[in-house]
């Protein structure tokens, strides 16, 4: 099973790898210059604070005797530099003076200092008191029996370094965006040349044979291109080599089928001279001759379309009365047409090819599907639709954009034992409506009931007339 990563597309990796990189690095940058700062400020501060410490000592000491009492000792305190932010604490003849109790008191002091200050060696450590953070200093006054402790506030400190910190954390978020902005960028830059060759190679799938690239700038680039457009070229030669054998194949079968079907006419007209089993000869091969006539001209009149000769004969036609006429000199069944308010619809197309196109799917419904056959016309201010009903089996979900290519006749084909056509016919209606600009779909009825609906949709008014361009 494919991972999510190896389905995201190439692009988004590319920005999503920017990004994941650039949020790396920036978190690395922020955590070491965080730590770096935490570092020389605690430092700065524990060596600011340690060295306030020894001067109040030394000034406790100079002023500090045996005889000294408690009132004393408030006077010393109120002699030394210290802020609201300092805390002076003094054990002398094993008592405990504190000119703040509540904030630092004889409890506050961790034990492991109290044993460096008893054992003669001034000491400091990073404690929390109250859950306030404080940097405690110990000095001891050996001659009088005492020790001088001083607690420095350092919530201003750390209140600093969580700024700090939050500022670092947005610096490595917008980083994170920045570089999964510049991997966008250069993701669309690196596979721009990958997009101009997908978009060739649509043009080429959808018959669009002309599609080439562009010479790049890149010289590494340059041999994708150049094998590119030489694939194109040759494929383009083949496709336009075998349309010309096709129709040239095609034109020279209509000579001798010409032939044929004169002499098939006068055995015809002969026919009452023959015996039985000679007659039954004869209509099979007229049906055989007819239906080799059929795909001669529909072979014939793809090949137009596959060497690019075939054009519109545009001109304005009166839809309703066109649709009408083509119904009624369809063969086979009799087919309704229902116009409904419609009258004099004019649109500009080819009468040859749309009286094909309505020929063939009428065809269709006869071999392929079951009286009545209806023919409705409907419009709006952008185009008309005509759709052509039957009441047969219809057409299976799979099959539905299958039927339209060269060839196919569906799983109804050869149903009906009149034939199974050629099955060029609607490839030919798919032709013949996408040169109007036009489209063709096949739908399950509206109403409900069993059957299938082609319909034809084609834009109202946007054709030009040109000269038939057509041998």
């Amino acid at each position: 099973m494919d991972r999510p990563w190896t389905g995201l597309a190439l692009s988004t990796r590319i920005a999503v790898g920017y990004a994941i990189g650039g949020l790396l690095m920036a978190l690395t940058i922020a955590l070491s210059t965080l730590s770096l700062a935490r570092q020389n400020l605690l430092t700065n501060r524990e060596t600011q604070a340690f060295s306030v410490a020894v001067r109040n000592a030394q000034r406790v000491e100079g002023r500090l005797s045996p005889e000294s009492g408690i009132q004393d000792v408030q006077l010393i305190f109120d002699s030394l530099t210290i802020n609201e932010r300092s805390f002076p604490l003094l054990r002398f003849n094993n008592e405990w003076t504190a000119s703040n109790p509540q904030a630092f008191g004889s409890d506050s002091v961790p034990v492991p200092l109290r044993v460096q200050v008893a054992n003669g060696n001034p000491s400091r450590m990073r404690a929390s008191i109250n859950g306030i953070p404080m940097l405690i200093t110990g000095i001891p006054i050996p001659g009088v029996d005492a020790s001088y402790y001083e607690a420095a506030d350092a919530s201003d400190l750390e209140e600093t370094l969580n700024s700090l910190g939050i500022i670092m954390i947005g610096v490595a978020a917008f980083a994170a965006v920045m570089s999964a902005g510049l991997g966008t960028w250069g993701s669309r830059r690196a596979l721009s040349p990958l997009a101009n060759v997908r978009s060739a190679a649509e043009a080429l799938a959808s018959g669009d044979l002309s599609a080439r690239l562009d010479p790049p700038a890149d010289a590494d680039l340059a041999s994708l291109t150049a094998s590119f457009n030489r694939m194109a070229q040759t494929l383009e030669d083949r496709i336009k080599h075998d349309a010309r054998f096709a129709s040239e194949v095609s034109h020279e079968l209509r000579s001798p089928l010409m032939t044929l079907n004169a002499s098939i006419e006068v055995l015809n007209n002969n026919r009452d001279n023959l015996n039985e089993r000679s007659q039954t000869a004869l209509d099979l091969l007229t049906d055989d001759v007819i239906r080799f006539t059929a795909l001669v001209e529909d072979l014939l009149e793809i090949s137009r379309y596959d060497v690019g000769s075939a054009s519109l004969h545009a001109e304005p036609i009166d839809l309703v009365e066109f649709v009408a006429r083509a119904a009624t000199q369809a063969p086979g069944a009799r087919s309704t047409v229902d116009s409904g308010d419609l009258e004099h619809l004019l649109v500009i197309g080819d009468k040859r090819r749309l009286a094909q196109v309505l020929a063939n799917l009428i065809d269709n419904a006869n071999k392929y599907g079951s009286e009545p056959i209806t023919i409705s016309i409907a419009a709006n201010d952008e185009e008309i639709t005509i759709a052509v009903e039957d009441e047969g089996p219809g057409v299976a979900d799979s099959e539905r954009d299958q039927i339209f290519q060269r060839f196919s006749r569906g799983s109804q084909g050869g149903r009906r034992g009149q034939g199974t056509g050629s099955g060029l016919g609607l490839a030919l209606v798919d032709e013949h409506v996408r040169l109007h600009g036009g489209s063709v779909k096949v739908e399950d009825r509206p109403d409900g009931r069993s059957g299938s609906r082609f319909v034809v949709s084609l834009p109202i008014g946007h054709q030009e007339p040109t000269e038939e361009d057509v041998p």
